[in-house]
């Protein structure tokens, strides 16, 4: 079992990513049915939620059956993000994370994100300022270093460690290589070999697959793994993964019916959380992801995306039900 403060999990836990634009409660609710076991919002800007920004304040909501949770916090001054803390302390979420990882040029040269890894000093000034601010485990998201010669991560993990984070998240990227290339897990399994390290390390980047997560899991001894990009339109890559380590055995892809459900699933959480006209324009980002690789789907994919009301789209989706019975991706 791996615990997170007070948090218990399970044996080798796998998380959802805080990923922008993505990790809402609708997302979170279809991959928590998908099997995540740890899940946290979209990151949430310090200076958003001090100046009481809607946007910022509606990424603040969290669901019970979402639990355990974890609250994203990012920014580059060491008092809002206090602050920050304290408010998002109020809404009752199982952790409060800090993003130090995003490597986006609009947080980045903000001071904020990966930009802490050119001041370590600053960073852990803020994570310990964050950590006595606030009575829910910390948690850290952060990367390889900032670049090829600052690859720090080793001597971070242990000072964040030292002044009171519960669990430490790390991408196998630094800044400036932002999503490109091949992650490089090598630096996270040091850090799990590293005898003074005691907290829960976990692993992300370009897991995209049971054979990748076992494969990743064997060879680095990580504690768990945090999915990003590969949940999207697969929110049941989790419960795929669960398998594999258990049976050895790939889980059959869902098939039209079962992919149609999830996005149905998806769509009514979405309107419930953000009303009818909202919910159903924000949806349709979604519906390339879902039916990805469905041959001869692109028609059905423009009607969706035009369409105006729940009624319209659920007829689209029952005729592709019906079109496309029978046919995997």
């Amino acid at each position: 079992m791996i615990k997170i403060g007070s948090i218990e999990l399970s044996e080798f836990p796998l998380l959802l990513a805080p990923m922008e634009d993505v990790s809402d409660p609708p997302f979170r609710a279809v991959c928590k049915e998908g099997g995540a076991d740890l899940m946290y919002t979209e990151f949430i800007s310090s200076e958003g939620l001090i100046r009481d920004a809607a946007k910022s304040r509606q990424k603040l909501d969290i669901f019970e059956y979402e639990r355990p949770i974890g609250i994203q916090l990012f920014g580059g001054d060491i008092g809002n993000m206090v602050q920050s803390a304290e408010i998002a302390t109020e809404v009752n979420p199982d952790l409060i994370d800090i993003n130090y990882g995003c490597p986006v040029k609009a947080v980045a040269c903000r001071g904020a994100g990966a930009a802490l890894l050119q001041d370590i000093p600053k960073m852990v000034k803020m994570t310990e300022e964050i950590v006595k601010a606030t009575h829910l485990p910390v948690t850290v998201k952060t990367r390889l270093g900032w670049d090829d010669s600052t690859k720090n991560v080793v001597e971070v993990a242990e000072r964040l460690q030292d002044i009171g984070i519960k669990a430490l998240t790390i991408h196998g990227r630094t800044r400036v290589q932002m999503y490109k290339g091949e992650a490089d897990w090598t630096l996270i399994g040091k850090i799990k070999e590293n005898q003074r390290m005691h907290i829960p390390v976990f692993g992300n980047g370009d897991i995209d697959s049971p054979q990748k997560a076992l494969e990743y899991r064997n060879r680095y001894g990580i504690d768990g793994i945090m999915i990003g990009r590969a949940a999207i339109g697969s929110p049941w890559i989790f419960n795929e993964i669960k398998h594999y380590f258990k049976t050895g055995e790939l889980l059959p892809l869902p098939d039209m019916m079962q992919r149609v459900n999830i996005a149905r699933k998806h769509l009514e959480f979405s309107i419930r959380w953000k009303g009818d006209k909202l919910g159903i324009f924000e949806m349709r980002r979604h519906y390339t992801n879902y039916f990805k690789g469905i041959p001869d789907f692109k028609p059905y994919r423009l009607r969706l995306v035009e369409a105006p009301t729940y009624e319209v789209v659920n007829e689209i989706l029952d005729e592709v039900m019906q079109v496309f019975s029978g046919v995997t991706a």
